[in-house]
Parts: structure tokens; sequence; C-alpha cells
């Protein structure tokens, strides 16, 4: 089986959707560097099934142009992109390289909304060069930013070499109990054989700072978010309300203070819901988020993360622990199942999202690995059907709430896992996989991200043209 780091799975990316925005933005580089330079004379692209259905919505189109002018989600400042964008749309041209070609959004951003054999996230891009050579390029968005040209295994996907075969549940405990090793020392000597100890401790550094900065922003950002939906964030309102009105200069005298509020049931609940809010109005709003797995499930991991940071006993190596642990469960859901709503609705995105922070969460308080295993097996059973049912197609309604939700089910599935006996399971982590597989599979099309079921059709709103 092909093996995947955790650094495959934590990406860091602008919003809102990392099969419908970061997929195609890095397809769309690709591209260029397949062109190799040549002098263009146009260039276009045709997006079919769910990206032509609801990928305005997710700034699917915006996302292309992005990187075909050749800037990195990684790098961009998020600020300047409705500039670019304007800059694009007013000249009637496009950059590529060294010299510009006549671009329309209109004309060359083509929406096919019939669905693609390849995969339900399907992109052709087109190019006519000065030499009259006609250069086609098919590319599939996986989800969770992996992205594939057709005829071609995903380039992210390597055989790294790891020393553990950790490509199941099953062999993870039987490793674990064979070694004594914890899931964390098991992963992170994979890790250790395709970067050094400073790399991957700066690696995590750095999406932990990334969460951090997304999640503050949200905090301290009121109005209304993009699209036409009018939904008005809430974050910001929650965290003022929490903290009594309290004003932080900066990021470190915030989250101080957050740790000085008390500690109640019901105040720990709503910051976690803070949290969770906050990522997912930055990453609707085009923000800088972690891909954890996804764009759309990005807020799970920081509110969990940040429950334990702000309120639990958190300990010296536990940044490590968390990531890689919850990485690995999110690699497992990747290889035997799917992380793309387009292919197996909301169960793939906030469904894994929710058992990747069960899993990390479990390990950082002392868990096994049959309890870190069945603490993510609790979580994903509880998502299995959750479809994906956009309002609008926008990555708000009822995206934003339910990564609350999928943190509280994290943190609850945790609980259970720690205070029962995992040898007493009745489901399996690998059953669990299996089984969101086989519902993906049958789950009708019109719940997978297409925005044709569900509150997408029961819910009437009225939005701008574009």
């Amino acid at each position: 089986m092909t093996r995947l780091s955790v650094f495959d799975i934590y990406k860091i990316g602008v919003g809102p959707s990392s099969s419908h925005t970061l997929g195609p933005w890095r397809a769309a580089q690709d591209f260029v560097t397949h062109l190799a330079g040549a002098r263009v004379q146009s260039i276009s692209v045709q997006l079919f099934g769910s990206l032509a259905k609801t990928g305005v919505g997710h700034g699917t189109d915006l996302a292309v142009v992005l990187g075909l002018l050749g800037h990195d989600p990684v790098t961009v400042v998020t600020a300047d992109i409705p500039r670019l964008i304007e800059e694009v749309k007013t000249s009637g041209r496009l950059v590529l390289g060294a010299h510009s070609v006549p671009f329309s959004f209109r004309e060359d951003i083509v929406f096919q909304p019939t669905t693609h054999p390849g995969h339900p996230n399907t992109l052709i891009f087109t190019a006519l060069t000065e030499a009259g050579e006609l250069v086609r390029t098919t590319y599939f968005s996986l989800g969770g930013g992996f992205i594939e040209r057709e005829g071609e295994a995903a380039a992210v996907e390597e055989e790294y070499g790891f020393v553990h075969d950790v490509s199941s549940g099953r062999k993870m405990i039987e490793l674990s109990a064979h070694s004594g090793k914890t899931v964390t020392r098991l992963l992170y000597e994979n890790e250790r054989c395709i970067r050094s100890s400073a790399e991957i401790h700066a690696r995590i550094e750095r999406l932990f700072q990334v969460m951090l900065n997304c999640v503050y922003r949200g905090c301290h950002t009121d109005g209304v978010l993009p699209g036409g939906l009018n939904v008005r964030r809430r974050a910001a309102a929650l965290n003022r309300k929490l903290l009594a009105g309290k004003v932080c200069p900066d990021r470190q005298s915030w989250l101080a203070a957050i740790r000085r509020t008390t500690r109640d049931f019901s105040t720990v609940n709503q910051w976690i819901s803070c949290f969770a809010l906050a990522v997912n109005e930055e990453n609707a709003a085009l923000g800088r988020v972690v891909t954890s797995p996804t764009n759309g499930a990005s807020g799970v991991i920081p509110a969990v993360l940040l429950y334990h940071y702000l309120f639990g006993n958190f300990g010296e190596d536990d940044l490590l622990r968390f990531f890689l642990s919850s990485g690995q469960i999110g690699a497992l859901f990747k290889q035997g199942a799917t992380i793309s709503a387009a292919v197996g609705g909301c169960q793939a995105e906030v469904g894994v999202s929710s058992a990747m922070a069960a899993a990390g969460l479990t390990e950082v308080l002392g868990g096994s690995t049959k309890q870190v295993l069945q603490a993510a097996e609790i979580a994903m059973e509880h998502h299995l059907g959750l479809t994906c049912d956009p309002i609008g197609g926008l990555v708000q309604v009822p995206c934003i709430e339910r990564n609350a939700m999928g943190a509280m089910k994290a943190i609850t599935a945790s609980n259970l896992a720690l205070a029962g006996n995992a040898s007493e399971a009745v489901v399996h982590f690998d059953a669990v996989v299996a089984t969101m597989w086989e519902t993906a599979q049958h789950m009708h099309s019109k719940y997978k991200e297409t925005a044709e079921g569900g509150l997408a059709v029961h819910v009437s709103v009225a939005l701008p043209e574009c």
C-alpha cells in the first residue's frame, strides 16, 4: 500500500475548500510548470462535476487564476487576493511568466456540470502555444489538496521507505504490542526516514503557529462573510462575551486571558465552539488555514488542540504527539476510504477530522494504541452517512457549525475511549474505515458536495450573479 507522511495530510493553504480551492490551485501551478516556459497564445480551463456545481461558491475560478499567475497558497498575501483577481478581470489579460495572454473569466473558465468519468472533481487545462502546439492536461482534485494528473499516481504519494508498516489499525496495535512503542514513537521513527528531527519539529511548530494565527484572526474579525448568504461572523462576538469585553493587544496576552477564564463546563464548551467557528469563518473568507485533512473541516483540529493547550495539562512534547497520531489517522482514511466530500460526503471531511482530533487528544492524554484507535473509531462511527449539502455551494452553512460539532464529538470520543476497555470494543478502527468507504460509494450523488440535496435545496437563497 502507498504510504503517506503526516505532513502530506497537514498542509498550509487558503480557504474555503481543499478539493475545490487548494487542489485546483495546485493543478494550475503544475500546468504552468508543464508548459515549460512555452509562449502561450491562449489558455482555458474546464471544470467538471462538483467543481462546476459548487465551484463559484468555493472559489475554484479564483484559485485557478491565482495558480496560473504563479502565486502559491502557502505564501500569497491573502489580503491581496481581491486586487489580484480584479486586475485580471479589468485588464482581460493573464500574466504567465514573462508575458501575458488574453483571458476572460466568463469565456476561458468553463463550468461543465456533467461528471467526468475519472473523478467528481476534474479539471482540464488547454493552452495553445505560439508554435501552434495544443497542450491539454487533465487533473483530478482528490480532496485534502491532493491532485493527480490523469494516468499518473498522485505526486505526493511516494514510497517513503518507512521502517514500520502502519498501514492499518491492526498493524499499529501489533507493532506497539511487539515493540512496546507508543503510536508517537512508531510514527516518529517513520518520519525520521525522510526528514531530520529538527525539520519534523519545525514543521509541526509552523502548523501550530498558522492554526493559532487563524484562530486569533477569526476571534477578532467582525462582519459578514462573502458569497451572498449574509452569514454574520460569530466568533468575535463570542470571544468578547467570554472575555467579558477585555481587550487583548496581541495574541500572547489573548491566550493568557483565556487561560484565566473560568473552567466550568459551559465556558470551556463555548471556547471550543468559538475556536472552531473562528477558523472556519476565516476559511470561508479566503483566509489562511491548515488543511486538516481538508479546508472545510479545518476548524476541528485547532479547536480540540487548543482545548488541551489552554485548559489541559499541556506537556512539552504534546504538539509532536498530537500531530503525528492525528495525521496518521487521516492518512489511513485517505488510503482506505476518502477525504473528499465530492466522493464521500461530509463524513469524509468533518468525520475524518473528528476522528483525527479524537486520536490526537487520546494520545496526549496517555492513551494506549488501542485507545487511540478506538477514539478515532468512535468519532467516525457517529459521523457515518453525514452528507455534504452546502447552501449556495458555499463552505458556510452548515459547514462552519459542523466543525464545532465535530470538535465536541472528538473530545467525547476520547473521553469514552480512555474511560473504557479498548480490548472489549465491538467495532474496531479498520472496520469503521471500510464502513465509511462503503457508505461513500452507496451515498446518492446529490449529497456529495453538489448542492443538489439536503439543506442546499430546502433552504431558499438568492445569491448575486458572478
